[in-house]
């Protein structure tokens, strides 16, 4: 990859938000719920793929249209009521984005969650303030692994793939952004393998936020910043300054 970048692609379950595990009980509790088998290790490691891709892996074909519709509602509605609220932003997720802006980048969020979901997590990380542009299910026909929601994100960042670069934990995020010509970042706080995020196409392994913030400069989103290209950055919010509220809960 070269030339500057314009704009950094976060996933947001499991690389801004510790939910992957919070996402994988809803799923077990809804798809047992309607009588069919889930070991929640199985279902975790499909955490990253939308509802229409995961279901099926656990719904034969043959029930897949009866029943899709009303798991992915139940699946929603209990994961809204019972695991939402326990949803927490990863350490130091405001001082990141600050120092992105910082550094003339903007910031998009690609995800497969419903809009409810991603305004709590968008709360729950403190950088509601803080996107330029995002997607949810709403915006794309197919999820991750197919790239339709990176696709989308870029066609509202207004920019070509080899200006931006996704942040994501998982390899189901991996895949989807090569197949849109993506670059990724990977972080393991997702609670995926290196080696499976590295088979799947990461450019680059950090272990959370707060690591890639701390080694930004060495990064290959930091060497290709406009900031570090030469280029005029923008004025606004210092690097890595977190908020008076995030200092206290997120460890900044």
């Amino acid at each position: 990859m070269s030339g500057v970048l314009r704009a950094v692609i976060f996933d947001v379950d499991g690389t801004l938000v510790d939910s992957v595990d919070l996402h994988a009980h809803a799923w077990v509790e809804a798809i047992r719920h309607f009588g069919y088998h889930a070991d929640f290790d199985a279902v975790r490691s499909q955490i990253g793929k939308g509802g229409d891709q995961l279901m099926p892996v656990f719904v034969p074909e043959k029930d897949l249209a009866r029943v899709a519709g009303e798991l992915d509602h139940f699946r929603h509605e209990l994961f809204a009521r019972k695991y939402m609220p326990k949803v927490r932003g990863f350490r130091r997720v405001r001082g990141l984005f600050q120092h992105l802006h910082a550094e003339g980048l903007r910031i998009a969020l690609a995800s497969s969650a419903k809009g409810d979901e991603l305004e709590h997590y968008k709360r729950a990380a403190e950088i509601a303030d803080l996107v330029d542009v995002e997607t949810s299910s709403d915006d794309a026909d197919r999820s991750k692994p197919h790239p339709d929601i990176f696709e989308a994100v870029l066609e509202k960042l207004g920019l070509p793939a080899e200006e931006a670069v996704v942040v994501g934990d998982s390899p189901w995020d991996a895949k989807a952004a090569g197949r849109a010509g993506l670059t990724m970042v990977g972080v393991l706080c997702g609670g995926f393998a290196e080696p499976d995020l590295r088979r799947a196409g990461c450019a680059e392994i950090f272990r959370d936020p707060e690591d890639l913030q701390r080694r930004f400069a060495s990064s290959l989103i930091g060497k290709r910043s406009p900031r570090a290209m030469g280029l005029a950055q923008p004025k606004g919010t210092q690097p890595g300054r977190p908020s008076a509220r995030g200092a206290s809960r997120m460890g900044a």
